[in-house]
């Protein structure tokens, strides 16, 4: 049997999208995980960092258009990609699935909102909302913790370019204080213009991939911390070697408050359709 796939990317960060509203691509086991990883694999398979299916919602259609089930290059089920909610929402919107470029969508965290910001097919621009998060957790004078959907560790440098981001990745990715689940590893340095450059060790790929959605946003929040806070909305733009994506939020109104109003915003691109041999 065949399924029909398209490859999106989301500022380097690609995934694997299947319409799943048949349920043809059936999901749970270890021949699952096995298929998975192999079409993920980018020497034997498609390559991509994970696969998006999109199936029916399970609220109804008035409240959600489609619920998007994620899973790691590794083949297991993740928790929220930031960048696969923008290339899932670019597809539905492409496909006809939503009624107009503004959509609501669940995700393994909950509800979110999406919205196609520019139209160019196959490439588009694409904001998404992210759950109200914690504010981050002070670790050392450069490291930070903060989980946006995912968990990540934020560590700030003045010699990104220099690091061995996989080598240095793995290991804390693997530390045994982060417990089974392990954490995504972003090192930061701040640009000239108070933008900044990361570069990211993502969990399930096990290595360092051009950008990460769910990280860009733990470096925002970790950032506005590390350089003291300012009150009101705050904006920040976040560059990856695969391109730059934009963060804006509410800080915390007191102490031990959460960050809202969180919102991702960023490229979201078609790079080729297909069909899987499942």
């Amino acid at each position: 049997m065949q399924i029909a796939f398209h490859k999106y990317h989301g500022a380097g960060n690609d995934f694997i999208l299947v319409d799943n509203r048949s349920g043809s691509f059936t999901t749970g086991g270890s021949n699952q995980e096995a298929l998975i990883a192999r079409l993920c694999d980018r020497h034997t398979g498609i390559g991509a960092d994970g696969l998006i299916l999109v199936q029916h919602p399970t609220l109804p259609a008035s409240e959600s258009a489609f619920r998007m089930l994620y899973f790691n290059a590794d083949g297991l089920e993740g928790s929220l990609c930031g960048n696969g909610s923008r290339c899932a929402a670019a597809y539905a919107y492409a496909k006809g699935m939503t009624k107009g470029r503004q959509v609501v969508f669940e995700a393994v965290d909950g509800l979110h909102r999406a919205e196609i910001l520019r139209d160019s097919k196959p490439a588009y621009v694409v904001g998404v909302s992210l759950r109200k998060c914690q504010a981050a957790e002070k670790l050392t004078n450069e490291q930070y913790y903060v989980d946006t959907g995912s968990p990540h560790l934020v560590w700030f440098t003045d010699k990104l370019d220099s690091l061995d981001v996989s080598t240095l990745g793995r290991k804390i990715r693997y530390d045994p204080k982060w417990g089974a689940r392990g954490v995504n590893v972003n090192f930061a340095e701040w640009a000239g213009d108070g933008s900044l450059r990361v570069r990211t060790y993502e969990r399930g790929v096990e290595e360092e991939t051009l950008s990460c959605g769910t990280g860009a946003a733990a470096v925002a929040l970790a950032g506005y911390l590390h350089q003291g806070g300012r009150p009101g909305h705050s904006t920040c733009t976040i560059h990856f070697r695969g391109g730059s994506l934009r963060l804006s939020f509410t800080p915390p109104d007191k102490a031990g408050g959460d960050f809202r109003d969180i919102w991702l915003e960023g490229p979201a691109s078609m790079v080729f359709e297909g069909r899987l041999p499942v």
